[in-house]
């Protein structure tokens, strides 16, 4: 595991946060104070000065909390409702999630910041078994259930179905493809845009080009080309995926969508 990527939204006044950890590396957020500095800075007064810290470790991530009255929840936004709870005091636990939304209570509702720990990795299948010796890691670590892994899906589903060399579906159609599925009907034109950039800088670890294309429509759709490039050459998306997908009679590529903004978006 190379690190973790916080993100914090953007709040009243404060613009949007993010931080990339590296083993040994730790953050800490709350209220904060000149005297208490926080890299997550969390205003609303029902946050301590300093609610608890991060920390990475080669495997895996750990969340302490430094409350003595509340509980934090660390939810799997992937899962169907997963969740662990961090008591007060409870230092250094390890959270196994790939992608967390941490939650601290308010007087509101709850504030909070997402955490993607992108280099899960997993062992060479044909290994599991044998002589121990020195592991063979998969390259590109995909979680197949993830929402993640269904936009790459409908990225490639065109040049599944067809030899011929088919555009890549922009992000509007990715959204109007998805529109019908029962877990992640609801994906945003920005939430897919950021799955989008997730699976090229962090899980497939795609270069940007030396001298990008003028427009950020045109290195959206050279990221969105990279990325079907990569995951058909190298067998990451194949046919059988196309089940992942729902029926392609409950809505048609290629309709109209709402692009939304174009800023990073860390949740769906």
């Amino acid at each position: 595991m190379s690190g973790v990527l916080i993100h914090l939204p953007p709040e009243g006044d404060e613009g949007p946060v993010t931080l990339r950890l590296g083993p040994g590396d730790v953050a800490r957020f709350g209220r904060g104070s000149d005297s208490t500095p926080v890299e997550l800075r969390l205003s609303d007064p029902a946050v301590s000065r300093l609610a608890g810290e991060i920390r990475v470790t080669d495997d895996h991530w750990q969340l302490s909390n430094y409350s003595s009255t509340h509980s934090y929840l660390v939810e799997n936004p992937e899962g169907a409702g997963e969740y662990l709870r961090v008591p007060p005091r409870r230092v250094g636990a390890p959270i196994p999630f790939e992608f967390a939304r941490v939650l601290l209570p308010t007087r509101g509702s709850t504030v909070g910041f997402q955490v993607f720990a992108p280099d899960h990795v997993y062992l060479d299948p044909d290994s599991i078994g044998g002589r121990w010796g020195t592991q063979t890691l998969t390259a590109y670590s995909l979680d197949e259930t993830a929402a993640y892994f269904l936009v790459l899906v409908a990225l490639c589903e065109p040049r599944l179905r067809d030899e011929s060399a088919v555009a890549v579906p922009t992000t509007p159609q990715v959204v109007e493809r998805l529109r019908n599925h029962p877990e992640y009907g609801q994906l945003t034109a920005r939430a897919v845009s950021s799955h989008i950039d997730y699976l090229a800088e962090e899980k497939l670890r795609i270069e940007a080009p030396a001298t990008p294309e003028p427009g950020q429509g045109a290195r959206r759709n050279g990221k969105r080309e990279a990325v079907v490039g990569l995951a058909l050459r190298f067998g990451l998306v194949r046919e059988e995926h196309l089940s992942l997908l729902p029926s392609r009679s409950a809505g048609r590529v290629g309709t109209a969508g709402t692009a939304g903004a174009s800023g990073p978006v860390w949740s769906r």
